[in-house]
């Protein structure tokens, strides 16, 4: 791809993850957008029913052609759902002149995640961390800065009431953030305003990422 000579590097979109609400984005132009994934929780329960079915009273380890045909198709459908979400991400950027992106990650999510049986089926089958590493493929080739930073208490820090938002084990001892979830896909504040708590969580993000929001790269690399 070509890079892009208008970029604008004082500014970033930084993006939250998730499973309904897939990409949750924020700039510091005041802008937001959400990218669905229920498309492909969808793709990942159907696909896990089926298989639970079809190899119900047979070895853990059972496999054959049929399983492979829908195993296969599963994958197509996800490599396109990372390919779309991928290019949509960088085609805003470009369009808005964004020249960074900021994406919150913690590598150590899977390990011990326990959020329920199917939450945990969803979470971890949905491949974000290959449509975290097409975003940054994609952004480096036209020219946008990728920055992966910790996204620990993101989701738990009120960004309204302008919240410390400490990364992974640095936590003050008996700091208490503003405001907490209120309910499924809502953040209460201080205040009481209601807001969405993905949209919130990227914008702590957004702030989290400023100081590694870098000027534009010089012409030597």
């Amino acid at each position: 791809m070509v890079k892009a000579s208008n970029l604008d590097y004082s500014h970033a979109l930084a993006i939250d993850h998730g499973v309904d609400n897939w990409l949750s984005s924020v700039t510091t132009k005041g802008k937001s957008f959400i990218v669905n994934g229920r498309r492909i929780k969808s793709i990942n329960q159907r696909y896990n029913r089926f298989v639970a079915k079809y190899k119900q009273g047979k070895s853990q380890d059972y496999w054959d052609d049929k399983l492979e045909q829908v195993t296969h198709r599963r994958n197509c459908q996800m490599r396109d759902a990372i390919n779309k979400a991928a290019r949509f991400v960088i085609n805003y950027c470009l369009k808005h002149q964004i020249g960074n992106i900021v994406f919150g990650w913690n590598d150590r999510q899977k390990e011990s995640i326990n959020i329920g049986k199917t939450n945990n089926q969803n979470f971890v089958q949905i491949p974000t961390a290959r449509l975290k590493n097409r975003i940054q493929q994609l952004a480096e080739s036209v020219g946008i800065i990728f920055t992966e930073i910790d996204e620990a208490y993101s989701s738990k820090a009120s960004f309204l009431d302008d919240d410390l938002v400490p990364n992974y084990g640095e936590k003050p001892k008996g700091y208490k953030f503003s405001g907490k979830r209120f309910k499924r896909g809502l953040y209460k504040t201080a205040k009481g305003w209601l807001v969405n708590a993905d949209i919130q969580a990227a914008a702590n993000l957004l702030k989290k990422g400023s100081h590694t929001a870098r000027n534009k790269p010089s012409q030597g690399g």
